[in-house]
């Protein structure tokens, strides 16, 4: 069996959008082959990228589709034929079917007797396939950005296609694709190999061929070439280690197709600057790696990813270039961290008035002013049992300077300092470590992935912050729409339910949106929305089962602790047979009281229930709904849901024998009550109707 191989040539591709593109094309391409009835089924697909491509390489593709047969039923026999003559309902029966008339057969089924015959349908050839269908499968990859390139031409592309590989084997599949029909050819490093083609002579040889051209196609071998390389470079300092940095590796990985490392030095004297600071000028703006020493602390050195392969004179020119440039980029951080001394963050905060929060809302002063009064409506929400408030001058005081830092110098030449700027000029203006704390994370976490702030003072920052903006965008109609989210409503929301999931800030979502104050008419709007939030934080952050987040939900979307707790019990008892046999159960109760209120059966007393086996599950109800209340209460949730699982035999038993819509209105009335108090007693953890049984 052949190996397909196809390679997209383009335009240098910005990195972050590469990972995605690549993953995207190989599930496209594996996908319409499988569709295709192309696939082989021990089929190896592996995807490559590059700055300058994406390539997928699949293992074990059918040369072509295996013929088919298939039954086509007609007319019915008496109708397509006359005493033995074929009728025009038989013709065009039979035009339809690609047969002769004398092809057609008798064919009984339960009707009766029809028209019937086999069509024979030849498979298509796997280029074939590939030419008519593939085109479409490229130009419809996500891209966040997309452009035209061509005059009048309605494609988009993220980036000008400019070669097309596409091989079975060692066969070109002609398809083409805007214009650029593939062949054989592809292009190796920029600079180390030139414009020269590189000829492919067979799909399994793309790998190898490209690296004697200077590229390395596999990302995985790249990346390891990459820290590798850092290793390596770093050792030539004792004492010192490169700064892991995962994200890092990552941007660098899509920014080369040969990579090597140099390691540079910079003047000791910048280390006075804020390690932030220089890491920022490293990492963000050169893609610098740090340095640092046994201890953590940053040493005078980088590292640079190169695109490329040098001499040991080129390399010592390389080093000397980057070198210089970050020394300008330190000098400035220093120039700027001096110049901005001269004005306290105290007398900053008037200069906020003229710094637009959004046009229909106001300045950052409006938002700080509003931020004070949402953080103090938080305070005055928590409880005071079993829990030690927050120092209120210390949030005062962080909340009324957390944004001043938006007029300093140097968070308009370094914009990713916003925020540890400000907490970094309240330290060396002596407002205190807890002040400094506060506005130094009050951004955090600015994704899944990172850590909430450290203080309860910085938590009640983060969570007024961002409550106060998405309640004020949604009061305007600024609400998040598909993917269309341009205030990144969404990722504050989940910073508000990271904050609470893994504080011990005693707020739950209703409070803290009553916090914020906003209109009746947002209300139900909002809460759908935080809702959504917490559903993806439980499924897509915390790993849930959809049906165990489902059941959680439905029960309670307020509490998010409460709702972290439930499901990680409700999936501990997802293993008992007896937790889910009475799952069923609540999901045939929820089912059963649907249709009586749907034909408006009323529910009578369950006083009057007349069935030993009725009078058990009643008995059991009584039994055990306390006990499993007073469970819930105290949040034993896993406690509660095994004694609710000790139901199951009685409630099996009561459905064996008990007929619940009896035609006796009193009996039926008695029996609703009955399983209706089974939902109402053992509701509150979860609705076990939700949960997926088979």
């Amino acid at each position: 069996m052949p190996d397909f191989l196809l390679e997209i040539g383009l335009e240098e591709v910005p990195a972050r959008m590469i990972a995605g593109a690549e993953a995207e094309l190989g599930r496209r391409v594996q996908v319409l082959l499988a569709r295709e009835r192309l696939l082989e089924p021990k089929a190896k697909v592996t995807t490559y990228s590059t700055p300058r491509r994406l390539a997928v390489l699949v293992e074990g593709v059918l040369t072509a589709q295996a013929d088919t047969e298939e039954q086509m039923t007609g007319p019915s026999w008496k109708v397509a034929f006359n005493d033995g003559a074929p009728t025009a309902a038989a013709e065009a029966f039979a035009k339809k079917a690609g047969v002769a008339v004398s092809a057609l057969e008798k064919v009984a089924t339960a009707k009766g007797e029809y028209v019937g015959a086999s069509i024979k349908r030849h498979g298509c050839s796997a280029s074939e396939l590939l030419v008519a269908e593939l085109p479409k499968e490229v130009l419809a990859i996500y891209w966040a950005k997309n452009m035209y390139w061509r005059a009048g031409k309605p494609e988009r592309f993220v980036r000008p296609l400019r070669w097309l590989v596409a091989l079975l084997d060692s066969a070109v599949v002609p398809l083409e694709i805007t214009g650029i029909a593939a062949g054989n050819a592809s292009r190796g490093h920029r600079v180390l190999h030139g414009d020269a083609p590189v000829v492919i002579a067979s799909a399994k040889d793309y790998s190898e061929a490209l690296r004697k051209a200077f590229v390395v196609v596999d990302t995985a071998e790249r990346r390891q070439i990459i820290r590798k390389a850092l290793d390596k470079a770093t050792r030539t300092v004792a004492g010192v280690r490169w700064r892991e940095d995962e994200p890092l590796v990552e941007t660098v990985l899509h920014l080369t197709e040969w990579p090597t490392v140099i390691l540079g030095d910079f003047e000791p004297e910048y280390l006075k600057l804020p390690e932030e600071v220089l890491v920022t000028v490293m990492r963000d703006h050169q893609k610098y790696f740090a340095v640092e020493d046994s201890e953590g602390k940053l040493a005078p050195h980088f590292l640079a990813v190169l695109n490329t392969a040098v001499n040991e004179e080129g390399e010592a020119i390389i080093r000397h270039g980057n070198a210089r440039v970050l020394r300008a980029r330190f000098k400035d951080a220093q120039f700027f961290w001096d110049f901005d001394q001269k004005t306290p963050l105290t007398e900053r905060v008037e200069s906020l008035k003229n710094v637009t929060f959004q046009k229909e809302l106001g300045s950052y002063y409006w938002k700080t002013e509003e931020n004070r009064r949402v953080v103090k409506n938080l305070v005055n929400a928590m409880p005071g049992v079993n829990w030690q408030p927050p120092d209120w001058n210390v949030l005062d005081t962080a909340t009324k300077l957390a944004k001043a830092d938006l007029t300093a110098e140097l968070v308009k030449e370094f914009t990713e300092l916003q925020g540890i700027i400000g907490g970094l000029y309240a330290k060396a203006q002596g407002l205190g470590d807890k002040v400094r704390d506060a506005i130094y994370d009050q951004y955090k976490p600015a994704s899944t992935d990172d850590k909430i702030p450290k203080t309860v003072e910085g938590q009640l920052l983060g969570l007024a912050d961002r409550v106060q903006t998405v309640t004020a965008m949604f009061g305007i109609n600024m609400a998040p729409t598909g993917s269309k989210d341009p205030f990144a409503l969404r990722r504050a929301a989940n910073g508000i339910i990271k904050i609470l999931a893994e504080s011990d800030v005693p707020l739950s979502l209703a409070s803290v949106l009553n916090a914020a104050a906003m209109k009746d008419a947002n209300r139900q709007q909002l809460d759908d929305f935080f809702r959504e939030r917490l559903h993806f934080y439980l499924k897509d952050v915390r790993g849930f089962r959809y049906d165990v987040v489902n059941a959680v939900l439905a029960e309670d979307a307020n509490d998010v602790r409460s709702a972290i707790k439930r499901a990680e019990d409700t999936t501990g008892k997802l293993g008992s047979p007896d937790f889910l046999a009475v799952s069923a159960a609540f999901k045939r109760i929820k089912n059963i009281l649907r249709q009586a209120d749907e034909k408006g059966y009323a529910h009578g007393n369950w006083a009057n229930i007349k069935a030993d086996e009725a009078k058990n599950l009643r008995s059991a109800i009584q039994s055990l709904a306390n006990e499993v209340a007073k469970l819930r209460e105290q949040r034993k949730y896993s406690e509660a849901l095994a004694l609710i699982a000790t139901l199951r035999p009685t409630v099996d038993t009561f459905f064996d024998k008990v007929m619940v819509l009896d035609p006796d209105e009193s009996v039926r009335g008695a029996n609703l009550a009955l399983i209706a108090g089974v939902l109402s007693n053992f509701s509150g953890i979860a609705d076990f109707s939700e949960i997926v049984t088979s």
